[in-house]
């Protein structure tokens, strides 16, 4: 049974899986080598559980129990518990490494999940003793918002470790969906080409990447491409997909996209850094 949960990385996802996780009570920890970045976590958790108090979705006692529940750190030596989960960056050796590190200090029935997008699973659990307590706990961002969750298992997978971490998905309120370990998974496999050709339309100057926004907004989907990348952060995203390019032996449809190349060479990465294919300069400042 998982009890305890570590946060390993407190970017935005892992921030979101840390705050998630407190949210349904479960006693969180969130590491991370930057105290710049855990501040930075820090100060973005306590405005979500303001706004939420502000909203009347949650009340003043539950902000305050999630707060106890959260502890935030820099000393890797804390972190020990039921659950590990990482959400650093998708580098297979420096995932590798971290996993290697902190097994060392959990008990051999503790669970280690990576939250990576693309990157083979199977080859990161080979980085600890016994893989048969490794799997992919893939989040959506935003975390706190997105109910999907991918749960990835390799063949060395202990199917009793798959049920407790499809449990514990359920009991964040998140749909989970069970698939084995393979290039892309099930969502960004899918979702490649949403993005890819979008981002080909725009560089054939068809249409802008507002007006294909604002087109696919209007059949329906929440977000359209453009803005989506910009969330999720265009170093990621394109990240995800140079994984699948290679891990298809170059198949042209996998094939990066020039456009979002020159933006990562540009900086211009989203909203993270106020301009990817929008300006979020004045969102910053607010």
């Amino acid at each position: 049974m998982i009890r305890t949960v570590i946060v390993c990385g407190a970017g935005t996802m892992g921030s979101g899986i840390a705050y998630t996780s407190a949210l349904y009570g479960y006693p969180t920890v969130l590491y991370d080598i930057s105290n710049s970045t855990l501040n930075q976590a820090r100060l973005s958790i306590l405005k979500q559980l303001e706004q939420q108090e502000q909203k009347g979705k949650i009340s003043r006692e539950k902000k305050e129990s999630v707060i106890s529940l959260l502890h935030i750190t820099d000393f890797i030596s804390e972190c020990k518990g039921d659950l590990v989960i990482e959400a650093i960056a998708e580098i297979p050796d420096l995932k590798a490494r971290f996993f290697e590190q902190v097994s060392e200090l959990n008990n051999a029935d503790t669970i280690f999940a990576t939250n990576t997008s693309s990157l083979s699973v199977t080859k990161i659990g080979n980085a600890i003793a016994d893989p048969s307590r490794f799997c992919g706990l893939h989040f959506f961002n935003p975390a706190p918002v997105m109910k999907l969750v991918e749960i990835f298992q390799t063949e060395k997978t202990d199917a009793a470790v798959i049920a407790a971490v499809f449990d514990f998905a359920v009991s964040l309120n998140k749909t989970a969906v069970i698939c084995k370990d393979s290039p892309g998974f099930i969502v960004n496999r899918v979702a490649r080409h949403f993005y890819l050709e979008s981002l080909k339309l725009a560089e054939e100057n068809a249409a802008s990447p507002e007006q294909i926004d604002l087109l696919l907004e209007n059949t329906g989907f929440k977000m359209g491409p453009f803005r989506l990348m910009d969330l999720i952060g265009n170093d990621i995203n394109l990240a995800v997909t140079k994984a699948l390019y290679e891990s298809f032996d170059n198949a042209i449809r996998f094939r990066p996209s020039a456009l979002q190349e020159r933006k990562v060479e540009n900086g211009e990465l989203g909203r993270k850094t106020g301009k990817g294919y929008y300006n979020y300069d004045s969102d910053k400042q607010n």
